[in-house]
């Protein structure tokens, strides 16, 4: 997990209708440092417009709760050590955070963002692991308390799927039934369809599958690099090296899909395989090893 700006062809994947219609309705806005795009069809001009507004107020709300760069409540958690009556999104975050923590064998550890910061900064690493550690987060409708000085937490690997599942809520409350949602994770609510492109870090489209009211989510460790050695943003509480260039995962919700592709592309395919028999409901929808992995990933690309 990481402070990142993912590589995806259309943020999470290329997108677009399953069949010929009408040009959707389209709104662009900004969350968690990503562009926003909402493609609506099917609704009347007033709906669209009271979904829009909703939609920028939700995200503004996301930014509020979860960024790394504003005085966020994520932002003071990390500050002071201690969050005092955490917003309800910050608590179910942190509790599907926890249960990805365990499907995963730790590997999906929001604790690592002191050793982002080392890698960024070009820092001893090593030092900054001392540091992680999910067990050291304590959480409670009272109080989110980090344990050891120092600590600190990134959601940026799980609040976007977030942010578009909120968006997904709100559609609902609007009687909206045919949208995609593309937070940089890609939600698609409607029976009809919408067709999905998945891509790896260079743009290459390797596979196309169509989301029927279901999200998709795309991790590339080489996507971004960071630090003067320009290493993978995706890093492990471990230190372990990531095994996979890009990772496509699927499921009902954006911030599973988002929350798992990360994880995944840090393990091999006998501990994806058993992530994924914890999470039934996930599919596994695009895996392809990089090149220069330490480890063999045992697996080829699907």
């Amino acid at each position: 997990m990481m402070n990142r700006r993912r590589f995806l062809t259309l943020s999470a994947c290329a997108a677009w209708p399953l069949r010929a219609s009408a040009a959707p309705q389209e709104w662009r806005g900004r969350a968690m440092g990503a562009d926003v795009t909402l493609r609506l069809r099917g609704a009347g001009p007033a709906q669209a417009r009271a979904f829009f507004t909703e939609a920028a107020r939700l995200l503004a709300h996301v930014d509020s709760q979860f960024s790394l760069h504003r005085n966020s409540d994520l932002a003071r958690l990390n500050r002071d050590g201690s969050l005092r009556f955490p917003d309800d999104d910050m608590l179910a975050l942190l509790e599907l955070s926890d249960e990805l923590h365990r499907a995963t064998g730790g590997m999906f550890d929001p604790t690592v963002q002191p050793q982002w910061l080392a890698r960024a900064r070009g820092e001893n690493e090593e030092a900054a692991r001392a540091l992680t550690g999910w067990q050291r987060v304590e959480r409670s409708p009272r109080e989110i308390r980090l344990r050891r000085p120092g600590m600190a937490l990134t959601l940026n690997g799980i609040a976007q799927g977030w942010a578009a599942d909120r968006l997904a809520g709100a559609a609902a409350r609007h009687d909206l039934t045919d949208l995609l949602i593309d937070t940089g994770e890609i939600r698609a609510i409607g029976a009809r369809g919408w067709r999905a492109g998945l891509a790896d870090a260079q743009g290459r489209l390797h596979r196309q599958i169509v989301l029927r009211s279901r999200a998709v989510a795309t991790s590339s460790p080489e996507g971004t690099r960071i630090g003067p050695g320009h290493a993978p943003h995706i890093l492990a509480a471990d230190g372990r090296a990531p095994l996979w260039d890009t990772i496509s995962v699927s499921a009902p919700s954006a911030a599973l899909a988002d929350g798992l592709s990360t994880a995944l592309c840090l393990m091999s395919r006998q501990a994806m395989d058993a992530a994924l028999r914890r999470l039934p409901q996930c599919r596994l929808e695009l895996a392809l090893p990089r090149k220069n992995a330490a480890e063999k990933p045992d697996s080829a690309a699907i």
